[in-house]
């Protein structure tokens, strides 16, 4: 069972990841940029983390009782998917087709970047 101080450095950690968020989305407002606000706020994060500014350890606890619970987030997205049946019928096979397209193109995108990376890294 965790800790109160255990407890309270989760918190600090989901604030600290939620600051962030909110900074890019604030950025996105201010700066009127066509990007989502939870993108801004992951390249804010990663540019932190680049500089040195936040260390992994600061986060990994509470990124870690995110991602061990991030099921729990897709609940009322999926409850609210129920509404759709008409769409889902129409055109369910063309989402499915695209939601496919999109993830091979990400899968690909992703390991051509980690083997360009990983070329880099050991020459």
């Amino acid at each position: 069972m965790a800790t109160l101080k255990q407890l309270l450095k989760i918190a600090f950690q989901i604030l600290l990841l939620w600051l962030v968020f909110r900074c890019g989305s604030y950025v996105v407002t201010f700066l009127h940029l066509a990007l989502p606000g939870n993108v801004a706020g992951m390249l804010l994060m990663f540019a932190l983390l680049a500089a040195g500014v936040v260390k992994p350890v600061q986060i990994e606890a509470g990124g870690g009782f995110l991602l061990k619970h991030f099921a729990f987030f897709f609940i009322p997205i999926s409850v609210g998917l129920m509404a759709f049946g008409p769409l889902m019928r129409q055109s369910g096979l063309t989402l499915l087709a695209v939601l496919l397209a999109s993830a091979g193109v990400g899968v690909l995108v992703t390991g051509l970047t980690v083997q360009l990376l990983h070329g880099r890294s050991s020459r």
